[in-house]
C-alpha cells in the first residue's frame, strides 16, 4: 500500500499553466487576504479578562 506521493506521479499536469476564469476577475491580494484576516469572535471578551485581572489584583493588594 502506497501511503505517499511522488513527483512522479503528477509528471502529465506539474507544468499545465493555473486555470483562469474566463468569466471573473482575479481578486485583488489584498481583498483576498482581507477573507481570511482573524476576526474578534467574542468582541468585548478581551475587555471583561482586563478587568477581572484588574478585580483580582486589586483584592490580591489589600
Amino acid at each position: 500500500m502506497k501511503k505517499y506521493s511522488t513527483i512522479d506521479d503528477y509528471k502529465d499536469i506539474i507544468n499545465l499553466p493555473n486555470p483562469e476564469s474566463k468569466r471573473h476577475k482575479r481578486m485583488p491580494a489584498l481583498s483576498r487576504a482581507a477573507q481570511f484576516a482573524p476576526f474578534a469572535a467574542l468582541s468585548g471578551f478581551g475587555e471583561r479578562i482586563a478587568d477581572t485581572e484588574k478585580a483580582s489584583e486589586e483584592k490580591r493588594s489589600l
